[in-house]
């Protein structure tokens, strides 16, 4: 591409998968399953940010994945006064709740279409993923959805040794496709873990703002992936 981008990639959780949605999903399932609970109410905001914590200190290397998932399991179930839950229980827990939480993977409308007008748009384009998280966990993702071959190339903080926004991950990222950072544009629905922190180190950071927030940015901003490739185009003009 005349613009010098040769490659993009993609986050997974927000941008292209809708994790939040099956977390929803399986967070109410799971705890309408679970003996002792009587009404379910806002308990899956709750869950989400019991999530983002524990995230963040696994993320930082405070925690095994193991440890953030028990941690988020202990502290709901003594929120909802269920008592103090020891390892085994919260596992057994964890393990109903994934199971409907990978049942309920689904990519957002946008993606497919997106993959395809880039394909046909951008013959040469390299696409990807770069995501924080457990490795195996995000591959198992795209291979459910259907989108493995379609984005071959999966850099995951697990592997790297370090997370996003750290610019250590996102050159970790450009070493994997053999380019340089201004050669690579990333695409992520978190305007400053994904979008900014991608600029910093150096590539092309594109904001996908699916909740049309009105908010100056500092980056570039996309609505849906349906943008992306008349955006990538632009930039070549």
């Amino acid at each position: 591409m005349a613009s010098g981008v040769q490659a993009v990639l993609f986050d997974l959780d927000g941008t292209l998968i809708d994790h939040d949605g099956a977390a929803e999903v399986a967070i109410v399932e799971t705890l309408l399953a679970t003996p002792g609970v009587c009404r379910v109410g806002d308990a899956h905001l709750r869950w989400r940010r019991l999530e983002e914590l524990a995230m963040d200190r696994y993320l930082a290397g405070e925690l095994t994945f193991a440890e953030q998932r028990r941690l988020r399991v202990t502290s709901l179930a003594a929120e909802l006064g269920l008592g103090t839950w020891d390892d085994r229980r919260a596992d057994a827990w964890f393990a109903g709740y994934l199971r409907r939480y990978e049942a309920a993977w689904r990519i957002y409308p946008d993606v497919r279409p997106a993959l395809r007008a880039l394909a046909e748009r951008h013959p040469d384009l390299r696409l990807g993923v770069l995501t924080n998280g457990d490795a195996g966990q995000q591959r198992g993702k795209l291979r459910h959805v259907g989108l493995a071959d379609e984005l071959p190339d999966v850099i995951a903080s697990s592997e790297v040794g370090a997370a996003k926004p750290s610019a250590r991950i996102f050159h970790a990222g450009c070493a994997r496709l053999r380019l340089a950072p201004h050669e690579v544009a990333y695409v992520g629905d978190r305007l400053r873990t994904d979008a900014i922190a991608a600029t910093d180190a150096g590539l092309y950071g594109i904001w996908l703002d699916r909740g049309d927030d009105p908010a100056p940015t500092g980056a570039p901003v996309i609505r849906t992936l349906g943008d992306l490739p008349a955006h990538l185009a632009g930039l070549a003009g």
